[in-house]
């Protein structure tokens, strides 16, 4: 086997591992983590779109029950609420498309993955359970970057990356089409725009899937 075909092998053999074990601990404390750091992304999302149209961001804040809540004025409400899941979803992509980034070392990604969180929860989180994960989860990601062997950052800036995408398209399933009448981003888009609840949700999640399939083949082909 050329070592083309070995490495892709591996990738295919490892993304498995990582979706069993992703999927048989998805409601332990294992994964807890890694859901309430994709609820940051998700927020944070929203605060980017709120000041990129020209809004004012007051704070964020983070749910201990996988929940959260991004408060300002102004903006585009239109772009700020369509950010939340399609905004996780594209940092996660960034997240994996960063892991397989040869220029950088990943060791040195993993550590400024870290430092922004850290950054972000100084500037925008106020409640006591979102300030107490953003210190704990960015300084962990920090010391990880630095200490772990680079095969390992790596491995954990992708499986951070994979999990943001997997956890935005269950959360849109979860959040708009298995609950439409919840107050969810595509329920008040709804209210905003007439296009029925479930609508945005079929869009959002299909934009998803197409995007994590993507991202999954260009991965496969880099390995």
């Amino acid at each position: 086997m050329n070592p083309s075909a070995r490495r892709r092998l591996n990738f295919v053999l490892g993304f498995a591992l990582y979706f069993a074990a992703v999927w048989y601990l998805w409601y332990t404390p294992v994964i807890y983590p890694l859901k309430i750091f994709v609820v940051l992304l998700h927020e944070v999302s929203h605060a980017v779109a709120l000041l990129a149209t020209g809004g004012v961001v007051d704070h964020i804040t983070l749910d201990p029950r996988q929940g959260g809540a991004t408060l300002g004025a102004g903006g585009w409400p239109f772009v700020t609420l369509s950010a939340g899941y399609l905004g996780s979803l594209f940092f996660g992509a960034l997240l994996v498309k960063g892991a397989q980034w040869r220029r950088m070392g990943s060791g040195t990604l993993l550590s400024l993955v870290g430092g922004a969180v850290l950054a972000l929860t100084a500037i925008y989180v106020r409640n006591p359970f979102g300030l107490v994960f953003g210190v704990v989860f960015g300084a962990s990601l920090v010391v990880s970057g630095r200490k772990l062997p680079a095969v390992w950052s790596r491995r954990l800036t992708m499986g951070l990356g994979l999990t943001s995408v997997l956890y935005a398209i269950l959360d849109i399933k979860s959040d708009i089409l298995d609950r439409p009448g919840l107050e969810s981003d595509a329920h008040m888009l709804a209210e905003l725009t007439g296009v029925p609840t479930v609508a945005w949700g079929v869009i959002w999640i299909g934009v998803a899937i197409v995007a994590a399939a993507l991202l999954i083949r260009s991965a496969y082909r880099n390995a």
